[in-house]
């Protein structure tokens, strides 16, 4: 691990159809780590946005430098950020990664206090611990959350109160061996990525945060990333 001060965070943001979001979270990420004084870079993995996303993405590229900025696109049928985080990885120049969504449903958390406070190599956020939450879901949403989290902790045992979440940092070797273990691809691949870790023994610190539903666009949560999600639970439950 680098040491402290040479620390340097790769952001890896997957988008489809975000050309609105963007802007603002990017705006928000740069702020906050310049703010901190951490060094960072913005990986942003589109995945053939026909709104324009990727041209959003290369105007923000020339307003904050490409060495800020990297625009990668990855074409996958159908989206996948477990397809997108393994692409970004690829160009990610960090010791430390952070995983996130472009919908603005998470707070720009400063993460890396966390880690630096326990020496974690994973430090993830959880809706469900301390004063974490959700606010904008209807009632549906809510009880599918919960009885997911509910299922996932009595099959699993995982050691951590929120398994669907997309707000994650990682030591940059430890995803790296994390996504050499794991097999998922869709909705329940945040998941197996926190059960692998209890099984290799990696250390993972919690970080309550409201959850707030998407500013733009639609959720792409459906009916099939929810059969995705059991299935995927089940097969976890057969072989860990």
């Amino acid at each position: 691990m680098a040491a402290h001060g040479a620390d340097k965070f790769s952001v890896l943001l997957p988008t489809y159809n975000e050309r609105d979001n963007l802007p603002l979270v990017v705006w928000l990420l740069a702020r906050t780590f310049q703010e901190s004084g951490n060094n960072f870079e913005i990986i942003i993995i589109d995945d053939g946005s026909p709104d324009g996303t990727e041209e959003i993405a290369k105007q923000l590229e020339k307003i904050y430098g490409s060495d800020k900025i990297v625009m990668r696109e990855i074409i996958s049928v159908p989206f996948s950020s477990g397809t997108a985080y393994i692409h970004g990885m690829k160009h990610a120049t960090g010791n430390f990664i952070v995983i996130m969504d472009a919908d603005l449903s998470h707070h720009v958390s400063l993460y890396f206090i966390k880690q630096k406070e326990g020496n974690f190599d994973i430090v993830s956020g959880t809706r469900y611990k301390g004063n974490g939450g959700v606010h904008g879901w209807d009632l549906k949403r809510k009880l599918i959350s919960r009885g997911a989290n509910f299922l996932t902790q009595v099959l699993l045992r995982p050691g951590a109160s929120d398994l669907t979440g997309s707000f994650r940092l990682y030591r940059k070797e430890v995803l790296q061996k994390l996504m050499e273990k794991c097999v998922s691809k869709g909705y329940v691949f945040q998941m197996e990525m926190i059960v692998r870790a209890r099984q290799l023994g990696y250390t993972i610190g919690e970080v309550p945060i409201s959850f707030v539903d998407r500013v733009y666009g639609e959720s792409k949560l459906g009916g099939n990333e929810i059969v995705s999600f059991l299935k995927g639970l089940l097969t976890l439950f057969a072989t860990t």
